[in-house]
């Protein structure tokens, strides 16, 4: 039992501190050095948290105040502090209070002619800055001058202490008046002009730290705007390229060439995005509002900024507690609040519930009348009597809603021939008449840039569409062309779409392979920001030609400029504001911010054409605004060719090279930041080469899924149940704020009979509540859903159990207006409708209030969901994966001290994540979570767990890249894959009610594994949603942080291990000679011998001190 004294260690500080002695403290030290350096960090942090800082500068501060101090014991004194301070934060802070600061400045004056002892204090000094205050504590008092003097040009004598000057000088420059201090006294240009000494005469690489600590030196001094200004003026982007490019010419001088090239981006000159505004292009006014288009939006730095999907930590945070935001709280996750309105309103969705009600009077007469729906005609129109659509010209006219000359589709043309004839029709006048006969050759605008009547009228003779259809024929299940048409018609937009996007209007098959997720290559991203800096140090060669801008539609390029792409995506659920020709072959691309906000940049979908087959185009997606992307992982962006769409392969593909992302120079304009910081983006670069000439081809974030491919969808499942076996009713549970219907699906079996037994067991059915996209660039979520709805009108025998077992209430499309107008993640207010569940605004939250009204009306009767889902995507993981909510895991991971076995929980809310485990080949449990954070409060998941007692209350997140695991490792997602996913949930639901499940031999032939799944459980513990499941890049995306700079603790232990050394070394240093011989673990180099005075005092020491080693291991 281990003794109530101190231990060995506290009695060895003890004695450092108090002691005179000097053959005793010098014992001590070596012991100390010797103790420390065999072991791991770990032994040196349990020191730091016995006053191990404070005695090593309390026995400095001593040995320092005589008149002629002893370096015997001194100079390891200093040595040691150096080490152990390096990995002490608060090292500096330590030293001022003990007022030990500036006798190591003191110290350093007297022994600037004594490279060793310089060396030493240099050290120090260097680690006392690393506290801001202590540094300009420092540089009050001279030691700028007194350390810069010391950095030499190129040299073979006493390169360490340079080196150890050019740190110090480097910790000095982390307080913002010593930097503001180097600009004045000509610093920056010094130390560019001694960088390029050293980087020209170092010609045998044997000073590679040297020119490294200049270039860590230059990073921390341009920490200033002036400062880097400063840089720029004296020339140092174009020196610090040349050099790069020198140094990456040269193998093993990657990491030189790495550090020049950050400090390349950090001091390239900043600039706004090239935009008339940072707000989007759309406003919407919004109720009571008579300013609409302010930002509403949280800033990025805002912990409400990311919903529980897509969580963004700022680098200025990194030291906050991931389980800070757990609430702990054992009251609050109780707590269950009560309705929000009064309990007389709920019954305004009765209605929503039309199977309690239904007499389902068919059953007797046989009749075979399809279930009723109450859409109001959302999704109808007489077939016979299709849209007329132009020739697809795009003047502002016709956007407007002006009428055009319909175009002709000739039956007897090829794809590619009418796509040649689109070229001759585009490069030819379309303000006269000339081309509006029948008999017109096919612009294929037309094939991709539908126009949409407003009145519907009848033409002569079959339209564009039929002769298309016609020759090419409709070949995707549950898509109709026609019924797309007639439901875009139908669809409301804020800028008044009149285009439909082809691949929304012709459809999507999932290609007959998958594609594995690219490789990155080695320095892509490197490569492409030289490409960038070359823009600056190059003006001459760039175009910088605007060729599309959706606030200026004039600058459209025409099709009589061979040499520009061109753009288009003012369609439904389109974004791309803003197209720069930069190069012959590379585009710097700018979104548009969600409506009425100046934020949440990322979701992409638009049309380009004109390209040349072959050539390798670049786009630079220029302001993004989240810190990392799967697109650094292996994800690709999507393409959808029109003359591939034509010969029978209408497929989004996963294409693109050179893929990368990274922080860039472009920043928010001054005016709309208002005075706060301004946002910095991230562009997103891709290579694509175009298989054919003059092809129409379509780009987008991920698999896009409109509004009006929803209403399609819908009433192709209602056609084709069997309404005598299926309960299929679609019904409006709201309007948006734009006017656009909310669905609201009800799909359950009917009954065998109208008998009383039969009839009761409908109506005492559990509820399963799905809802999806609310977010409108988690278009994943979706084809999720499409997978589930399909899956439950199907024959299969799971489908038809579940049919006969569950009422499903199924909510397919929350922020529908933000799906129509291109939006990422907020709806037209503004806001993130799923930060608003807490207090919906039933004017600005429409879909949102009627929703938690509609579950609290299913409380109210006793018939809370047995299941409530929330579909999402999620950017930064992947694999798919559910998030709920656990009041005992949410303890255990915040370590209360509250005793969780004394709380009853029912441990039912894991049942479906591991059943899904099992069954679901892009599920993975272990990225699942059942933590219930403060900044998730208003989220869906959380209000529907804690007000409505739903115990299996989900967020289920599915990756827009891919898996890391299980059949499907390795390779991207698809709307296959996505489909899957919403039919294996829909089979996990069987886990949940086996004793009501009606069976049959073939569905348990289909469904044995389902439903015994309670033995084997999963050990899993729940991880925090802030978590990454990533690496860090291989590539710095970031320029900004200073991890990629500091000096690591290995490289200073061995530069002081070095210092100490015999006479022999000594002779070896004066000779030129940098060892850094790095040790795998402590702080003494492997091949560093004590000397015979080190070894004879440490036996001694270690003869007179019983350590108890126990204690710091």
């Amino acid at each position: 039992m281990a003794g109530q004294g101190p231990s060995g260690l506290e009695v060895l500080l003890s004695t450092l501190e108090n002691s005179n002695d000097i053959e005793g403290n010098l014992n001590i030290i070596n012991v100390l050095d010797e103790l420390l350096s065999a072991g791991t960090d770990r032994r040196i942090h349990y020191m730091i948290s016995k006053g191990g800082s404070e005695a090593l500068l309390r026995a400095l501060l001593n040995t320092a105040s005589t008149l002629l101090p002893n370096y015997t014991v001194l100079l390891p004194l200093l040595h040691l502090l150096a080490k152990v301070g390096h990995r002490d934060k608060k090292i500096g802070l330590k030293a001022e209070k003990l007022e030990a600061v500036l006798p190591v400045l003191n110290l350093l004056r007297k022994n600037l002619k004594n490279p060793k002892r310089a060396a030493a204090c240099l050290w120090v000094l260097a680690v006392f800055s690393s506290w801001v205050s202590t540094a300009t504590l420092l540089g009050k008092n001279g030691a700028l001058d007194i350390v810069f003097k010391l950095i030499r040009p190129h040299t073979k004598k006493h390169t360490r202490t340079i080196k150890a000057a050019i740190d110090a000088l480097a910790a000095l420059f982390n307080s913002r008046s010593n930097s503001r201090c180097a600009v004045t006294r000509g610093y920056i240009s010094a130390l560019l002009r001694l960088y390029e000494d050293w980087q020209k005469n170092d010609t045998d690489n044997r000073h590679i730290p040297i020119r490294q600590a200049l270039l860590h030196c230059l990073h921390h001094a341009t920490c200033t705007p002036s400062a880097r200004r400063i840089l720029v003026e004296d020339g140092g982007i174009a020196t610090l390229f040349q050099t790069t490019q020198a140094c990456l010419a040269i193998r093993g001088l990657d990491s030189l060439g790495t550090s020049a090239l950050q400090l390349i981006r950090k001091c390239y000159p900043k600039c706004p995005v090239p935009l008339t505004s940072d707000q989007s292009v759309y406003s919407f006014p919004l109720p009571g509002n008579p300013t609409p288009g302010l930002d509403t939006a949280p800033s990025p730095d805002d912990d409400s900024f990311e919903d529980e999907s897509d969580e963004d930590i700022k680098n200025d945070e990194l030291d906050k507690e991931e389980d800070d935001d757990l609430e702990t709280d054992l009251t609050k996750l109780r707590y269950k609040p009560e309705p929000d309105r009064p309990l007389e309103e709920l019954m305004q969705y009765e209605r929503l519930c039309p199977e309690l009600h239904h007499d389902f009077q068919e059953l007797d007469s046989g009749s075979e009348g399809e279930a009723s729906s109450d859409d109001d005609g959302l999704v109808c129109g007489d077939f016979g009597s299709r849209p007329r659509y132009n020739d697809g010209g795009r003047s502002a006219n016709q956007m407007l809603g002006h009428s055009g000359t319909p175009g002709a589709f000739h039956g007897s043309c090829t794809s590619a021939e009418s796509l040649e004839s689109f070229q001759e029709e585009t490069r030819a006048p379309s303000q006269e008449g000339g081309h509006g006969s029948a008999e017109a050759q096919l612009n294929a605008r037309d094939f991709h840039s539908q126009y949409l009547s407003n009145g519907r009228a009848r033409q002569e003779g079959p339209s564009m569409v039929d002769r298309l259809l016609e020759k090419h024929g409709a070949c995707i299940p549950h898509h109709n062309p026609q019924l797309y048409t007639t439901a875009a018609a139908n669809t409301k937009s804020i800028a008044g779409y009149s285009v439909l996007a082809f691949p929304d209007f012709w459809g999507h098959l999932p290609p007959p392979y998958r594609q594995p997720m690219t490789e990155r290559k080695e320095g892509i991203q490197r490569k492409k920001i030289f490409e960038d800096v070359q823009r600056l140090l190059q003006p001459e060669e760039v175009i910088d030609k605007v060729v599309f801008d959706l606030e200026n539609p004039s600058s459209q390029t025409s099709s009589e400029d061979p040499g520009s792409l061109r753009f288009y995506s003012q369609f439904e659920s389109g974004n791309l504001r803003k197209a720069v020709q930069v190069r012959s072959y590379e585009y710097d691309l700018l979104l548009n911010a969600d409506v009425n906000c100046s934020q949440h940049h990322q979701w992409f979908y638009f049309e380009v054409s004109g390209m040349k087959a072959g050539v390798p185009y670049r786009f630079n997606i220029v302001n993004c605004e989240k810190s990392n992307s799967q697109f650094n992982y292996g994800m690709q962006p999507l393409l959808y060719s029109v003359r591939e769409a034509l010969e029978g392969q209408p497929h989004w593909l996963r294409t693109g090279s050179e893929i990368c992302y990274y922080r860039n120079h472009f920043c928010q304009s001054s005016a709309s930041s208002r005075g706060q910081k301004a946002t910095s983006y991230y562009t997103l670069t891709f290579t694509i080469i175009f298989k054919h000439n003059e092809d129409v081809c379509y780009l987008a974030y991920h698999y896009p899924y409109t509004y009006s491919a929803l209403q399609t969808h819908l009433q192709l499942l209602q056609q084709s149940v069997d309404p005598c076996k299926v309960f299929f009713q679609k019904q409006t549970l709201c309007t948006s704020m734009a006017g656009n219907p909310c669905p609201l699906i009800t799909i359950t079996a009917c009954p065998v009979s109208r008998s009383w037994e039969h009839l009761h067991q409908l109506r005492n059915r559990p509820c399963i509540v799905l809802t999806a996209r609310v977010h409108p660039g988690e278009s994943n979520a979706s084809w999720v859903m499409k997978g589930t709805m399909e899956f439950l009108c199907s024959n299969d025998p799971v489908a038809e159990s579940l049919r006969e077992t569950y009422i499903f209430k199924i909510i397919p499309m929350l922020n529908a207006d933000g799906v129509i107008n291109g939006t990422h993640r907020c709806s037209l207010s503004g806001e993130d409708l799923n930060r608003q569940w807490l207090k919906p605004n039933a004017s600005l939250n429409p879909t949102i209030y009627h929703t938690k009204g509609f579950l609290y009306y299913l409380n109210s009767i006793g018939r809370a969901p047995l299941v409530f889902c929330d579909y999402h995507g999620h950017s930064r993981k992947k694999n798919v994966f559910l998030y709920g909510c656990s009041v005992k895991e949410t303890l255990w991971q915040s370590g209360s001290p509250i005793n969780t076995a004394t709380l009853k929980e029912e441990p039912g809310y894991r049942t479906l994540s591991k059943v899904l485990d099992r069954i679901a080949p892009a599920f993975a449990f272990n990225s699942c979570s059942f933590l219930v954070e403060k900044s998730r409060e208003s989220t869906a998941r959380v209000v529907v767990w804690r007000e409505m007692g739903v115990l299996r209350s989900y967020t289920m997140e599915s990756t827009y890249n891919g898996c890391d695991q299980g059949i499907y490792k390795g390779l991207q997602i698809g709307t296959q894959e996505l489909e899957e996913m919403g039919l294996n949930l829909c089979q996990s639901l069987m886990s949940l009610k086996k004793n009501t499940l009606v069976y049959s031999k073939k569905l348990i032939s289909h469904a044995s594994a389902l439903l015994d799944l309670d033995d084997n459980l999963l050990d899993h513990k729940s991880h925090s949603s802030f978590e990454d499941d990533e690496p860090p890049c291989a590539e710095e995306i970031e320029y900004q942080t200073e991890d990629c700079w500091e000096l690591c603790f290995q490289e200073l232990d061995a530069e002081v291990n070095a210092n100490a050394a015999n006479s022999e070394e000594e002779k070896e240093e004066d000779q030129g000679d940098i060892h850094l011989d790095i040790p795998k673990n402590g702080l003494l180099a492997p091949d560093r011998k004590p000397s015979r005075n080190q070894t004879l005092s440490q036996q001694s020491s270690l003869e007179t001190f019983n350590i108890n080693r126990s204690a710091v291991n």
